[in-house]
């Protein structure tokens, strides 16, 4: 499957203990999915642990397979359920966030290379199939026009981390956290009986610049460092600006927190993409972004969730 983020931007800080409650205790496993790691701790019986990690790594390999752009199955429940809250972020951020930028991650080289800087030209010609508004729903079933490729990336690994998140706390799960590639959702308290402490990655420099204090919430980054090349000393990344088909400009990341990984997924692109984020973020009140601008400075939008940083 082809994503748009092969590494963590966001990780949980923490030492897990041996213990948790009665016989319960943390347990962890590292899978591989979405072309980057998937980091699970859970706090449950070990038994307990061995169902609930197979049924994740069902769930991602579904998700997987489900949004293989190209392979799509356009009457697939997921795929049909998953097109509505893109949609309706591509709606609000007038067309920032959008998920028929397929064709521009290819001309970029950012789906198997060779990477490069297009022609305007290729660009003019990519830019005729883009456009959430050119796919229709009917009898159930997305009416794709020949030409429009979807590129699932920013939000699917949203969403298999809150649909692995809901089935692993439906079997009472009271206590963990789920970490693909730095989409998360963490829930109940940390192994120190605290909300979780979530470091926010330097997107120029080593280490964390910031900490997240959440439980209950999911949280995803975008940023111009994780997918990049440089040519005559610029750097071309793979967040596109779906109007011109360049690589958006002023932003080095954006982290959204908020009650669905599957949106602060997507709003993390909108954000970083869209030249005045706050008005229309107002329109998710229940979500906070921390974003980093062209030069390094950081500001927050809507809900702070205990953010704290490092100067």
């Amino acid at each position: 499957m082809r994503m748009r983020r092969y590494l963590g931007c966001l990780a949980i800080v923490l030492c897990l203990s041996p213990a948790c409650v009665g016989r319960k205790r943390w347990h962890s496993s590292t899978l591989f999915f979405f072309d980057t790691v998937c980091d699970l701790n859970l706090c449950c019986g070990a038994e307990e642990y061995k169902v609930l990690e197979k049924e994740i790594s069902d769930i991602f390999s579904r998700v997987e397979d489900s949004f293989t752009p190209g392979a799509e199955d356009y009457s697939a429940p997921w795929v049909i359920e998953l097109f509505g809250p893109a949609r309706q972020v591509y709606l609000d951020s007038g067309g920032a966030f959008d998920i028929t930028v397929g064709p521009l991650s290819d001309l970029w080289g950012f789906h198997g290379g060779p990477q490069r800087v297009p022609s305007a030209g290729e660009i003019r010609a990519a830019l005729e199939h883009v456009g959430m508004d050119r796919v229709g729903l009917e009898s159930g079933r997305l009416i794709v026009p020949s030409g429009t490729v979807f590129d699932w990336g920013g939000i699917a690994k949203g969403f298999g981390v809150d649909l692995a998140a809901r089935a692993v706390i439906g079997r009472g799960a009271k206590n963990g956290f789920i970490n693909a590639g730095g989409d998360l959702y963490c829930w109940g308290q940390n192994p120190e009986g605290k909300p979780w402490r979530v470091g926010i990655k330097h997107p120029r420099g080593e280490g964390f610049f910031g900490v997240l204090n959440i439980s209950g919430v999911g949280a995803a980054t975008s940023g111009d460092y994780q997918r990049y090349f440089e040519e005559s000393g610029v750097r071309y990344h793979h967040l596109f600006d779906p109007k011109t088909g360049f690589p958006a400009r002023g932003k080095q990341s954006v982290t959204v927190v908020g009650p669905e990984t599957t949106i602060c997924d997507a709003l993390s692109t909108a954000v970083f993409i869209h030249p005045k984020p706050e008005e229309f973020l107002r329109k998710y009140p229940e979500y906070g972004a921390v974003i980093v601008d062209e030069k390094g400075k950081y500001c927050l939008l809507g809900k702070t969730y205990g953010a704290t940083f490092v100067q």
